[in-house]
């Protein structure tokens, strides 16, 4: 297939797109600067690489990676609604439009919760409860598929990418980053400990994405994550000892406040508690490489370069 990526420069990009060279797919990368430029706001700059695609892989949008203040989420939405609406809009000039259309999601669309797992069907989506900034990251997911689902536009499968943080060996990729943590033995059980941690091994993102451009009988929203979601401090605790780290400072919730307001980031992304399952991928028989922490973690620290 010839396979376009928006936002492709990023980390997931940088993975995936090799990964579907490898296996016989023609991969076009677009970016806000490049040779392959595109810009959101002139969606007719698009209709041409659309009308070469196939199909369509959208990863556009500002990291979540910062402080969530006024400016910033302003930022995160409007990146991420508005490349989803510049990709609507094309493809209605499309005369060859791509038959499938994966969009980039996030599995924090689901609600803070500990008592059962979040899947496709019966997963819970409220951003109207929890802490305020909790509230916004799951309110921008949403709009996100809304922008998503909001037109239709015969022919083009689409489906919706609710991914958890993808584990790869890439240098400054969130494992990377934890495992360094994990060395300077700062990488005990945050906060309770008792918040889940969905994960999903590289290797499983790509496979899964290869599924899901293949099978036309998968759309609507998927989760990509592992099978095995686990709780921080057992994350945690496998993590260092897969990177060789004997010690583990725990980290009380107000601590963790000051620290990510030094490293300009958010708590949200290490004390919500992200239990979610990939139900749809396991009804359609997909095989994960590693649905476990343990095995994954290993293989990932055995690449990393220390």
């Amino acid at each position: 297939m010839k396979v376009l990526i928006p936002g492709g420069s990023g980390h997931v990009g940088q993975i995936l797109a090799p990964f579907l060279k490898e296996i016989g797919h023609e991969v076009r990368v677009l970016s806000r600067q490049g040779e392959l430029a595109w810009n959101p706001h002139y969606p007719n700059s698009l209709v041409s690489h659309l009308d070469w695609a196939d199909a369509i892989i959208n990863l556009a949008g500002r990291t979540v990676n910062c402080r969530y203040n006024a400016k910033n989420l302003a930022e995160m939405m409007e990146s991420r609604v508005r490349s989803v609406e510049a990709i609507s809009e094309a493809l209605t000039d499309c005369a060859f439009p791509p038959s499938v259309w994966l969009q980039a999601s996030t599995a924090t669309i689901y609600s803070h919760r500990f008592d059962a797992p979040n899947d496709e069907a019966d997963g819970r989506i409220d951003p109207t409860v929890g802490p305020s900034k909790w509230q916004a990251s799951e309110k921008i997911a949403v709009a996100w598929e809304a922008a998503l689902f909001a037109q239709r536009h015969p022919g083009v499968r689409k489906v919706a990418l609710r991914s958890a943080m993808t584990m790869s060996a890439t240098p400054g990729s969130v494992f990377d980053v934890m495992a360094t943590l994990a060395r300077r033995g700062v990488l005990g059980t945050y906060g309770s400990g008792k918040q889940y941690v969905s994960w999903i091994h590289e290797r499983d993102f790509c496979r899964s994405i290869e599924l899901l451009l293949a099978d036309s009988s998968l759309e609507g929203p998927i989760n990509l994550c592992s099978p095995n979601p686990l709780p921080n401090w057992e994350f945690n605790r496998i993590l260092r000892r897969a990177v060789g780290a004997k010690l583990g400072l725990p980290a009380p919730a107000w601590a963790l406040e000051i620290g990510a307001a030094m490293m300009k980031t958010e708590t949200e992304l290490i004390l919500k508690s992200r239990r979610v399952v990939p139900a749809r991928l396991l009804q359609h028989g997909f095989k994960f490489y590693f649905p476990d922490w343990k095995e994954a973690a290993l293989e990932i620290s055995s690449r990393l370069k220390t």
